[in-house]
């Protein structure tokens, strides 16, 4: 999605500081659509099939605000003196965004096997604290070129601070927003209605992709996003 978020930020390029605010604002909402995060959304929502829209809301805005919280911390250093996580450090972050989406999936499967999930079966719901803590795990894959992207035309020290800083609360808002449609897509009829066959095909997709994107990390297969 890196292609959008260039052409997004480019629009900041001479522009004044309200328009940088609304090109941090407008990267911040678009961030929940990369298929990392989408495929950690649905694999987090769909172990509490009883949540609906409101408690996927509070699920996906504080695994948000952990995301949005390792963006500011590193994107600060961005802004401030140039200064990026080693490629090391960096390869060992997005791998572990990988290995957090393969443990979400893991997790909604076994549930699934031991028949946890349906109606009359009491729901270990996974707390917004825990949420936070993956949300904050998640946010430090891929920090640095997010930094990049929001922060190439903005030489004021001050205005890119606080254009970073409406890019990570945003981001949250952007995950809730997508938590919020997957649990209430999730409470319709004829999804809640099959809800339990659904669960082995979510968390398999889920598997599938953190797999990829943990291999992609460590350059073991092809890695393009």
């Amino acid at each position: 999605m890196f292609g959008l978020d260039h052409h997004i930020a480019s629009l900041s390029t001479g522009a004044t500081f309200a328009v940088v605010c609304l090109v941090a604002i407008a990267l911040g909402l678009r961030h929940a659509s990369d298929p990392d995060h989408l495929t950690a959304v649905s694999a987090l929502v769909a172990g509490d099939e009883h949540a609906g829209p409101r408690g996927a809301r509070r699920l996906g805005f504080a695994w948000g605000l952990g995301h949005a919280t390792s963006l500011f911390v590193f994107g600060v250093p961005i802004v401030l003196s140039a200064s990026y996580l080693p490629e090391s450090l960096q390869t060992a972050a997005e791998t572990a965004v990988g290995l957090v989406i393969v443990v979400l999936a893991l997790r909604l499967l076994r549930r699934w096997r031991r028949g946890e999930l349906g109606h009359g079966h009491h729901v270990h719901a996974r707390t917004r604290l825990q949420a936070y803590g993956i949300g904050v795990v998640h946010g430090m894959g891929g920090s640095a070129g997010v930094g990049l992207l929001l922060l190439a035309h903005i030489h004021d020290h001050a205005e890119a601070l606080v254009a970073l800083a409406l890019f990570a609360g945003f981001t949250a808002v952007s995950m809730a927003l997508a938590s919020t449609s997957f649990g209430w897509v999730l409470t319709r009829g004829a999804v809640a209605a099959r809800y339990v066959a659904l669960v082995p095909v979510i968390g398999a997709a889920s598997l599938a992709f953190g797999c990829w994107y943990a291999l992609g990390a460590l350059h073991a297969v092809p890695y393009v996003l």
